[in-house]
């Protein structure tokens, strides 16, 4: 299981599967029943977080292995990983300040060593059965499925945000 000094819970599924739109409706819902929510988003994908042209992207491309770009309303820290690898979820996540969040949700990271919510969607026509692993602690699902965890709609949002509540001790 992975170590931080925060809980750490994971959404896995398929592509497609709505990951990103479940999390932007958990947020709000987690924030309003007092928790203060940390989020590690997952990409395969190169990403930039500045823009080309501003002082900050300019900076970092010039070598920079660090980057921190700052106002009154909030602060961003880039970091280049040298060489190009992904850093474990563990590391990431206690990058992430202990004093200003309660729990931190992962997107992504299906196969981590970390708690996780399973989603799936019929839709998809995956197996639903590849999701699984032992950190799995529920599933939230379109379809009613046979499974001995506990099973959440996933188009009802404030019922998985009662279950993590509850999974926090905060119920």
């Amino acid at each position: 299981m992975t170590v931080t000094p925060l809980p750490l819970l994971a959404v896995a599924a398929y592509s497609g599967t709505g990951k990103t739109t479940l999390l932007q409706q958990l947020i709000p819902l987690l924030d309003q029943a007092g928790l203060r929510v940390g989020i590690i988003k997952h990409t395969h994908h190169k990403m930039d977080v500045d823009t080309p042209g501003k002082d900050s992207y300019t900076l970092r491309k010039a070598g920079a292995r660090q980057t921190m770009v700052a106002s009154a309303a909030r602060w961003a820290l880039m970091t280049e990983n040298v060489p190009a690898q992904m850093p474990s979820l563990a590391w990431l996540a206690n990058q992430m300040d202990p004093s200003l969040l309660d729990v931190i949700l992962v997107e992504g990271f299906k196969h981590g060593p970390v708690s996780k919510i399973a989603l799936y969607r019929s839709a998809t026509g995956q197996d639903w059965r590849t999701l699984l692993d032992r950190h799995v602690i529920a599933i939230a699902s379109d379809v009613p499925l046979e499974c001995a965890l506990p099973q959440l709609n996933i188009n009802q949002p404030a019922e998985i945000a009662r279950f993590i509540m509850t999974w926090l001790g905060r119920s």
